[in-house]
């Protein structure tokens, strides 16, 4: 009786909190691997979804892109050359950085439906980052030092080096660093100078790394912070100045000489025939009166 009681309780729970028996889990769900090398994926569920449940694996990757892996019990054309399900697991032959993702085992059976995920991470060292460093910047400017690496898997982590000094990533928290300005982003590579100081002026170089290797390095490059050169702008002013005049100069010139086209208009030209009374043409062909007479 007292049994039968506790079983009651316990179904009345199970209903309120929406608890179920179906379940699918992985003996595994964060799996690290060398690229090259293979890998188990491993799934399991509870015998609540019968013997005919149905497995599938999806497969998510880094942009958010989904594939089938199994589908309808048979694994799928891209997948066939080096990946078998054994039971519910797949296995992998061998794995490269474009598998990196997330991969669903997905069961139904006796009308429910569960999943469980397993993230695969193949592991790739870093390679030497691509380094974009100004050479020369403005007093009080911007200045934006980048650095990226292509190849790392996990997607690795950058320091930056001033001088060959490992520059802190919170520079606040650093008494030697209490008056650097500057902003690192040690996830995307970005070393940031919101108004650089002449004191900003160093070389400057940066290093990737993760856990699947040792870290790499770009050389190292400098970048000269300097004074807005006010001289000099006045210089070109004036010297665009006396070339404008010089060339006013010279038009006015060449207009008095006459060597350029004059705007002046041709006279017109009137016909006049011959006289009615007479005359003579000359040699030039006109024709002019030699004299007059009254009737």
């Amino acid at each position: 009786m007292r049994f039968n009681r506790l079983l009651s309780v316990a179904l009345f729970v199970c209903a309120a909190t929406g608890v179920s028996s179906f379940s699918v889990t992985s003996s595994n769900p964060d799996v690290k691997v060398k690229e090259n090398e293979g890998v188990d994926l491993t799934c399991s569920y509870s015998a609540d979804f019968g013997a005919d449940a149905r497995v599938e694996w999806k497969f998510k990757d880094m942009k958010g892109s989904q594939t089938y892996i199994v589908y309808d019990k048979k694994i799928t054309a891209p997948y066939a050359s080096r990946v078998e399900m054994f039971g519910n697991n797949l296995r992998f032959s061998k794995v490269t950085r474009n598998d990196n993702g997330v991969y669903d085992c997905e069961v139904s059976g006796n009308g429910q439906f569960r999943e469980t995920r397993v993230k695969l991470t193949v592991l790739v060292p870093p390679s030497a980052p691509v380094c974009r460093v100004p050479t020369s910047v403005t007093t009080g400017k911007k200045a934006l030092l980048s650095c990226f690496d292509k190849d790392g898997s996990p997607p690795p982590q950058y320091k930056w080096y001033k001088d060959g000094t490992l520059l802190p990533a919170d520079p606040s928290k650093i008494a030697a660093f209490k008056n650097a300005t500057y902003r690192l982003n040690q996830y995307t590579g970005n070393l940031e100078f919101p108004a650089s100081k002449k004191m900003d002026t160093a070389e400057y170089y940066c290093e990737a790394s993760n856990s699947a290797g040792p870290a790499q390095r770009c050389r190292a490059m400098r970048m000269e912070v300097r004074d807005m050169n006010t001289g000099g702008i006045v210089a070109g002013v004036i010297v665009a100045l006396l070339l404008v005049g010089l060339l006013a100069l010279g038009v006015w010139y060449a207009n008095k000489k006459g060597y350029l086209p004059s705007d002046k208009s041709k006279p017109n030209v009137l016909y006049q025939p011959p006289s009615v009374y007479g005359g003579e043409e000359e040699e030039d062909g006109e024709f002019k009166q030699k004299s007059s007479f009254v009737v």
